[in-house]
């Protein structure tokens, strides 16, 4: 057998996305409910079968790890896991980063560039601090900038992600590529997801396909096709006359899966092979029911059952919830 996580499509999964913690210091408006009931402690896999986890996959030829959440920086203890995992490059690891809001990037950036990490993405969906302390309800939009700016500073590649939200931020899309250029951050716009229930908000108000996004900055922009690949679902377009990679991941205009490479696990042990499907497998009961020894055989089962792709819908009339899972637990 060999050792590399193949799917039955013959795609490698290589590509871990981890989510530490259902936790986050923000409450962005597509993401969760204001008023959020988080998992109880002893649902949630510890900082050292995280580890025991990320090694395993390891093993099998997992060549990325993304640290998500929730916001991964507000889970206590994780720095010791940032740091352990951060000595995996270069032995069998190519790459390990973070998806954050931002808010604890002033205070950790040093400890994450000298630890392996040398690439962010950073959630960041409108420059106006009014309208970002609307879509996050609790985020300081001063204190994520001056932590991007420490980020750049200590030698960290950031890139910027922007969910793009009707009668929100589609005006000032132009604005955000202007200064994602101005300082040199790539940028990816994201469609909404129908994932969990958010409240008394509907999805389909707030959803903006990014085609029409795209046609509209094909009027302002050159947009030029480029091959680029970092390991996730954007398809990537240079700006003519700007210092800027334009991502865009449209999972509901455009399906992105024909070359899915990653799989998902969750804070609570649960992995889940497609981001908008259901069908899983609990790691967490296999790990501390019959120990760590069990892991690989049962991931190379889970990936011989990874589907082609999602089912995610969005209407007008619909709940628009393709999975009940919120993102903050599967991991953004």
């Amino acid at each position: 057998m060999s050792n590399q996580l193949i799917d039955p499509f013959g795609r490698e999964v290589n590509y871990l996305r981890v989510s530490v913690t259902d936790r986050c210091d923000f409450r962005c408006t597509y993401c969760m409910s204001e008023n959020m009931t988080f998992l109880p402690k002893k649902d949630i896999l510890s900082l050292e079968e995280l580890e025991t986890i990320c090694n395993v996959f390891i093993k099998l030829g997992t060549k990325k790890i993304r640290l998500t959440g929730g916001e991964p920086l507000v889970r206590k203890g994780i720095l010791n896991l940032i740091k352990n995992l951060g000595k995996k490059i270069g032995n069998g690891l190519e790459e390990l980063t973070l998806t954050t809001n931002g808010s604890q990037l002033q205070k950790y950036a040093e400890f994450l560039k000298e630890n392996g990490v040398n690439r962010v993405n950073v959630s960041l969906d409108h420059l106006d601090p009014s309208k970002f302390r609307e879509i996050t309800r609790w985020g300081n939009l001063d204190l994520v900038l001056a932590g991007i700016q420490k980020a750049k500073s200590v030698g960290i590649k950031v890139k910027i992600n922007t969910v793009a939200l009707k009668d929100f931020n589609e005006k000032n899309i132009i604005e955000m590529i202007e200064w994602c250029s101005l300082n040199e951050y790539d940028m990816t716009l994201i469609e909404v997801m129908p994932m969990g229930d958010i409240g008394s908000e509907n999805r389909f108000n707030q959803y903006l396909p990014l085609s029409e996004v795209k046609e509209r900055l094909s009027k302002k922009f050159n947009l030029i096709n480029i091959p680029k690949k970092t390991g996730g679902p954007a398809r990537y377009y240079k700006i003519e006359g700007k210092k800027i990679d334009l991502g865009f991941i449209t999972p509901l205009t455009h399906n992105f899966c024909e070359t899915c490479n990653r799989v998902r696990l969750t804070c609570t042990g649960i992995l889940y092979m497609c981001l908008g499907q259901d069908d899983n497998v609990d790691l967490k009961n296999i790990l501390r029911n019959k120990g760590s020894s069990f892991l690989e055989d049962s991931l190379f089962k889970a990936i011989s059952r990874k589907p082609k792709g999602h089912d995610f819908n969005i209407s007008k009339s619909g709940i628009n919830i393709s999975s009940n899972r919120h993102m903050s637990v599967t991991g953004g």
